[in-house]
């Protein structure tokens, strides 16, 4: 029987982060081959709010078909865009598919660009109330017959920093943060600071976490520019389109202020008062401003992170750096 020092070690569970448009995804196809050069199995869960969502794919730059089918990726396409996805049921759903990676023999691989699912994962969430068709079906009533300004008025006498954050017609999030108040008697703002979790319960393993970070921020600005190009060549604006034509979809539901898509809604519905053609560079100027400020959140929460081991993106080595480290912390199946 081997003893601890022969035994083989546990397959880890590794963490990508990085902003938007900074390599993530070739950088995990990559490992994935250098793994299967070893003999060895990857699977890919995903880290982002927004590629949960079906019929999001071009603005979302979501993998090809090609890239999905090279490596099996998780929690894509899993919610209609009327449907939410809050942080508490990605860290659900992570553990029970780490879990399930690590017993079919592979290594499960956390990337993405949702830097709160990565602090949830890392320091817990506290579990808000489940939704109550009661409450929501009496808030809905009070907002048919004095409006959701007012409903956010209200909301800024329980939780002023929730409300500050809301604009006074975002209803879905309006009607939330008072239903979370009302049925626990704390702001919906408390749940993301006060965090409570066992100290065994982190998923990511030791010395696991990465980064991608620029250390030349005009060059992930050039890039976003022409990533925001090129979806539109590939038809963004036509998705759009599509995903207006349903009934049930309208600006104000999460999925629908992705960065990409509430812009491409705003311009589409300029021009359908005025009659005239879409401004196709307005768009791309607003997209591109729209996403260079989503990566500035984003390395803004890195930096926040004082486990994380930086790579820069920009680096012309950084794909190598990259597979070294992360090899470096998966044993090898070989005798």
């Amino acid at each position: 029987m081997p003893d601890a020092t022969t035994a083989p070690r546990a397959l880890p569970c590794i963490a990508l982060a990085g902003p938007t448009a900074c390599g993530k995804t070739a950088a995990a196809l990559a490992l994935a081959q250098a793994l299967a050069q070893r003999g060895q199995a990857l699977e890919i869960i995903s880290v982002d709010s927004a590629l949960v969502y079906r019929s999001l794919d071009i603005g979302t730059a979501k993998p090809s078909a090609a890239e999905l089918a090279s490596v099996p990726h998780h929690l894509i396409d899993i919610r209609d865009p009327t449907q939410a996805y809050s942080a508490a049921e990605f860290v659900q759903d992570a553990h029970r598919l780490v879990a399930q990676i690590r017993t079919r023999g592979a290594l499960p691989l956390l990337v993405g660009g949702t830097m709160l699912y990565f602090k949830a994962l890392q320091d817990g969430i506290d579990d808000m109330p489940a939704a109550d068709p009661t409450v929501r079906a009496r808030l809905e009533a009070e907002a048919a017959c004095s409006g959701w300004p007012a409903l956010h008025a209200r909301l800024a006498q329980h939780d002023p920093a929730t409300a500050a954050r809301l604009a006074p017609g975002d209803s879905q999030r309006i009607q939330r943060a008072l239903e979370v108040w009302e049925l626990s008697g704390r702001p919906l703002s408390s749940f993301h600071t006060i965090k409570t979790r066992a100290p065994d319960a982190c998923l990511i393993s030791p010395g696991a976490f990465f980064s991608l970070e620029p250390e030349n921020r005009a060059w992930l600005h050039r890039r976003i520019g022409e990533r925001f190009a090129a979806m539109l060549a590939a038809g963004f604006v036509d998705e759009v389109r599509q995903l207006r034509t349903r009934a049930d979809l309208h600006p104000d539901l999460p999925s629908m202020r992705c960065v990409g898509y509430r812009q491409a809604w705003e311009l589409l519905d300029a021009q359908a008062a005025t009659g005239g053609p879409l401004d196709s560079a307005a768009l791309l100027a607003r997209g591109s401003a729209a996403t260079r400020q989503l990566a500035k959140r984003q390395i803004t929460w890195l930096r926040s992170m004082p486990e994380r081991r930086a790579i820069a993106c920009d680096a012309p080595d950084a794909l190598a750096q990259w597979l070294q480290a992360a090899l470096a912390l998966v044993p090898s199946t070989s005798a």
